[in-house]
């Protein structure tokens, strides 16, 4: 069966790309059909996590050792199936990058807002309509893009992003979390509920 492959997205891809990719991984490590990974628009090859992200993730259940930051190129955005963004500036970079994956593409925050309020059987009812696990899913992504004209914007645009804690004291790191964690914790409600309806 072919996975539908979840891409997160930062800056440098050592605080919150890699920390949203390890908790979607954590809560959803018995759904076969998902695979995720990370990267950053101006990542360095090789770099390890912040030592503060690192803990952050180990504190709800991801595995931070062994991840190395990866530099976002065209071929991993066109390789995704569904690409998060932690800032809004960065989905305008991947949307730049690879035009066709626009449809695909949210922050976090924003897909999570346009998840909410959507039941458990809703969300499990559109991905029946689809004729694979893969295709299940993609129905359930669209299904949460179509919601984009009717909950309209956030109050702040900058709800929709996660704020950048590198190099900035501790309390950015966990304002950062309580931004970034329900947001996923939402995504894997989804994804979870998606992944098994489907046919």
């Amino acid at each position: 069966m072919a996975e539908f492959s979840v891409l997160t997205v930062c800056t440098g891809n050592i605080c919150r790309s890699p920390l949203a990719e390890q908790i979607l991984r954590a809560r959803l490590a018995d759904v076969t059909a998902l695979e995720f990974a990370s990267a950053g628009t101006y990542a360095g090859e090789g770099d390890a996590m912040t030592a503060q992200a690192s803990a952050l993730s180990a504190r709800f259940g991801g595995a931070p050792e062994a991840h190395r930051a990866r530099y976002l190129t065209e071929q991993i955005v066109g390789a995704s199936d569904l690409v998060f963004a932690m800032a809004r500036s960065h989905r305008r970079e991947i949307v730049e990058l690879v035009p066709r994956k626009v449809g695909v593409t949210f922050t976090l925050r924003e897909f999570a807002r346009l998840s909410a309020d959507v039941a458990d059987t809703e969300i499990a009812a559109v991905a029946e309509r689809g004729v694979s696990p893969r295709a299940g899913l993609a129905e359930v992504v669209a299904f949460v893009a179509s919601r984009k004209g009717q909950i309209g914007p956030p109050a702040s645009t900058e709800d929709d992003d996660v704020i950048d804690p590198y190099r900035r004291s501790d309390s950015t790191y966990e304002r950062s979390a309580a931004q970034l964690v329900p947001a996923a914790e939402e995504v894997a409600r989804v994804l979870r509920i998606a992944a098994l309806a489907s046919p």
